[in-house]
């Protein structure tokens, strides 16, 4: 019997002027994502997420000469729109993910047929989780 497990590699880019500390925050919301859709990191499982920021705030001059840095960044309770972005964007990423994936063939030729969509529409508004 396959197990079915798996591995996800999540990334979470912001523009957001966040520190490590509420970066690793943002990387701990991106399984949420994945438990929304039926993910609960099984034994096999290797699910990794790493975040960073495109904010000029937070970059730091390696020229410096200066023995401390000071940055601006953005206050914890500030972060909640950030925190249900990353657990939205990761469960839209994954459905994604599975609606667009193509059969395959993969180490030691096992086959992997790809999800029939119409099939999966059906049972999905079958069980009310669809709008029509």
């Amino acid at each position: 019997l396959d197990p079915g497990d798996g591995s996800i590699m999540i990334i979470v880019a912001t523009d957001a002027p966040l520190d490590a500390r509420n970066l690793h925050r943002l990387c701990k919301r991106a399984f949420m994502g994945i438990a929304r859709t039926g993910g609960f990191a099984s034994n096999g499982s290797g699910d990794y997420a790493i975040a960073f920021s495109t904010s000029p705030d937070v970059r730091r001059d390696y020229h410096s000469q200066s023995k401390t840095v000071s940055m601006n960044v953005l206050r914890n309770e500030q972060i909640d729109p950030l925190f249900l972005a990353t657990v939205e964007a990761t469960e839209e990423a994954i459905i994604n993910s599975m609606f667009m994936a193509e059969p395959m063939t993969g180490w030691k030729g096992r086959k992997v047929e790809a999800l029939p969509i119409k099939e999966t529409l059906e049972i999905l508004k079958k069980h009310g989780l669809l709008e029509e």
